[in-house]
């Protein structure tokens, strides 16, 4: 397995994700939209890659029994801390571990996984591969399965607006045509995989699941969020009905920063 040793040492010291979503609120609202279809009425949930438990909580409110894993010590201490402060503890499980690695929860079985974040990480496909296996052990036949990804293409709105000199560095060839940064693992930096969105479904497939969607979780705005964040009431509403609706379109799913992948465990 590769070393992402790394990874949690930039997790360790980021709370980066309370805030990021607030920046990305449709990337929120959207992902959300798909949880309230597909997510069983209540249940058992395994979220892997939980950070700060931003869904860990909501998922909480909303009646689900949450086992929150993390690769980052640092951050499962604080979302512990917040959901108590909450009065969510009762509700929720949390758990220091790596997504290639749930053998604490061997013999446990979930109504549904969550696995929104490890996947940015894994460079390797037999990595990605062994997250979703290990999630899928956990899972019954039926059982569902969530997973959110960065998009290679869908990333380049975002660079053009906050750092437009990343075109002359020597990241761009690699990044188009691998997914991921040449110089590997850098001491505090955000090393990250960037997949393409036909490349998902085969994946998923191949680790036991049935694709059921492909979608972008920001639909045709690029890196547009602040159009999106001002909305507000009946009209906000009224966008998010008509992005969700064409969030699978595949003509703009690899134009989005984040891609979400909705499957089922097959049998057999």
């Amino acid at each position: 397995m590769d070393d992402i040793s790394d990874i949690r040492t930039y997790y360790d010291s980021a709370l980066n994700e309370e805030e990021r979503l607030g920046r990305h609120q449709l990337e929120w609202d959207l992902t959300w939209r798909y949880l309230d279809e597909y997510l069983p009425a209540r249940g058992r949930i395994l979220e892997v890659g939980a950070a700060t438990g931003r869904y860990t909580r909501e998922l909480a409110r909303r009646g689900y029994r949450v086992t929150a894993a993390d690769l980052s010590p640092i951050l499962t201490e604080w979302s512990r801390a917040r959901c108590t402060e909450e009065g969510l503890g009762g509700s929720v499980r949390h758990l220091v571990a790596d997504a290639r690695d749930l053998s604490a929860l061997a013999g446990e079985t979930f109504d549904a996984a969550l696995v929104m974040g490890p996947l940015y990480h894994l460079a390797h496909r037999q990595d990605r591969l062994a997250a979703l296996r290990q999630a899928g052990r956990l899972l019954p036949v039926g059982g569902l399965l969530v997973t959110a990804h960065i998009a290679r293409l869908g990333i380049l709105g975002d660079l053009l607006r906050t750092v437009p000199e990343w075109a002359l560095t020597a990241e761009p060839p690699s990044i188009l045509a691998e997914g991921r940064d040449p110089q590997g693992p850098h001491e505090g930096g955000f090393r990250a995989y960037f997949a393409r969105a036909e490349e998902l479904a085969p994946l998923h497939e191949e680790a036991g699941f049935e694709t059921l969607v492909v979608a972008a979780a920001e639909p045709a705005i690029s890196a547009d969020d602040e159009s999106y964040n001002r909305l507000e009431g009946e009209l906000r509403r009224a966008w998010l009905d008509l992005l969700y609706q064409v969030s699978a379109e595949p003509s703009i799913v690899g134009a989005s920063r984040h891609l979400l992948v909705i499957g089922r465990k097959r049998g057999g």
